[in-house]
């Protein structure tokens, strides 16, 4: 398969590993035979998830412990 080369200002192209690692887990995310579009918000799975997100970011943009972290819905426009 030919791959696109995209140069706009985003979205990117993403590595074919995450594209396939983001396909395998589309279907059975962290082994409970669904997709994480379809666990509860509620499961503990989900609130692992969530709660390693929020670490992840934290790490990544060093956000201080006293500083809280929100994720909200967004899209491209108003």
């Amino acid at each position: 398969m030919a791959r696109s080369h995209n140069f706009s200002a985003g979205p990117t192209a993403l590595p074919l590993e995450v594209l396939r690692q983001a396909h395998e887990e589309f279907f059975d995310f962290a082994g409970t035979g669904m997709s994480v579009m379809e666990i509860s918000h509620r499961s503990e799975v989900f609130m692992e998830l969530a709660y390693q997100a929020e670490q992840d970011l934290r790490a990544i943009l060093q956000v201080p412990s006293q500083y809280k972290v929100l994720f909200v819905q967004g899209g491209a426009s108003l």
